[in-house]
């Protein structure tokens, strides 16, 4: 059961791919990259397993049909590819985050760390720098939130399936600290921290690891901003998994992002709806009846995916997506 990193690019290989691709190859990892329809036709990079659309066609995947064209959530076909493969784990990442020291090492899912247990909304980069910085999909009003300080945290055995890295030199922040704070940015390296059920903090799609249990929380929303997609996941996953006991690990920084080139006040329109709803979107989600267990998930994932669409945060046409989602997931073999 190989550990398995997964990207979509619509670039050639990147300098981030490239190393990528070199260290999968000499730490035995799978390396999956999913194109697009803007990805070059003649992409090859040694070490990576390449699909074009029409090889993603091509798996018989339901949801690699309808998923959108031209979207980040087509990432969603390397993680069912990864699945079907009975990949050990799944590294969460992105063609513009090179890999550091301890990226392809080891990971551990039951972890003695810190605990967070403050039932708020939590900075945790707070726990990692004294910058004033905050994650993507942070609420503003919450950008000073911290529990106890690191050292006044509670030492605990605890069960953590889903995992963040942080990332150096340019992190995942939101549009409006790109625009007035400073950059780049470096984190702690001595440290993790755990947050328990009730304390919610985004995390994203550009340093994460994933546990089989877990498998089915990866599901990226299509009908969405581009710049809530990961954010919004984050949010349906750690609602439902408290309910299963587990535990959100975030981590020193094991890469570090040389970013794409972007148009800053896109991204911030794009990430209006977050400012304006993830707040409430929490409280939302919060207050669905979620049942314990890994069966139920995709019964918990429908529900909190229509509560987003009743919100009219997310399109109607997610649940199709969801659905198609589901049923691959149905179809893989057992881990």
């Amino acid at each position: 059961m190989t550990p398995t990193v997964v990207v979509t690019s619509i670039n050639p290989p990147t300098e981030a791919m490239q190393a990528l691709a070199r260290q999968s190859m000499a730490s035995d990892h799978n390396f999956i990259v999913i194109g697009d329809a803007k990805s070059p036709a003649d992409f090859h990079l040694e070490g990576c397993r390449f699909l074009r659309l029409d090889e993603q066609y091509e798996t018989g995947f339901l949801l690699a049909e309808i998923c959108p064209k031209n979207h980040y959530a087509r990432k969603n076909i390397g993680y069912l590819l990864a699945i079907h493969e009975q990949a050990g784990l799944i590294i969460d990442t992105d063609d513009d985050n090179l890999p550091r020291d301890g990226f392809f090492e080891p990971r551990q899912r039951v972890v003695r760390v810190g605990a967070v247990d403050a039932n708020n909304w939590i900075n945790v980069y707070a726990y990692f720098t004294t910058a004033k910085i905050w994650p993507r999909g942070l609420p503003l009003d919450a950008v000073d939130n911290v529990w106890q300080s690191y050292e006044q945290l509670v030492i605990e055995e605890l069960d953590c399936p889903i995992q963040q890295g942080l990332a150096d030199e340019n992190p995942d922040v939101d549009a409006i600290y790109r625009l007035i704070l400073p950059l780049p940015q470096s984190f702690l390296k001595d440290r993790q921290v755990a947050l328990k059920a009730g304390s919610w903090c985004p995390f994203n799609s550009q340093n994460t690891t994933w546990w089989p249990d877990a498998y089915p929380l990866l599901f990226l929303p299509a009908y969405c901003s581009f710049r809530m997609t990961d954010i919004w996941r984050s949010f349906v996953a750690q609602r439902i998994a408290w309910e299963n006991g587990w535990c959100v690990l975030f981590h020193e920084p094991t890469v570090w992002q040389d970013r794409n080139p972007h148009d800053l006040m896109r991204d911030f329109a794009d990430e209006v709806p977050g400012y304006l709803n993830n707040r409430n979107i929490a409280q939302q989600l919060g207050a669905l009846s979620i049942q314990e267990g890994p069966d139920n998930i995709p019964d918990n994932m429908r529900l909190c995916y229509e509560q987003l669409v009743r919100m009219a945060l997310i399109g109607s046409e997610e649940l199709e997506l969801l659905e198609a989602w589901l049923a691959d997931l149905a179809s893989a073999p057992e881990q």
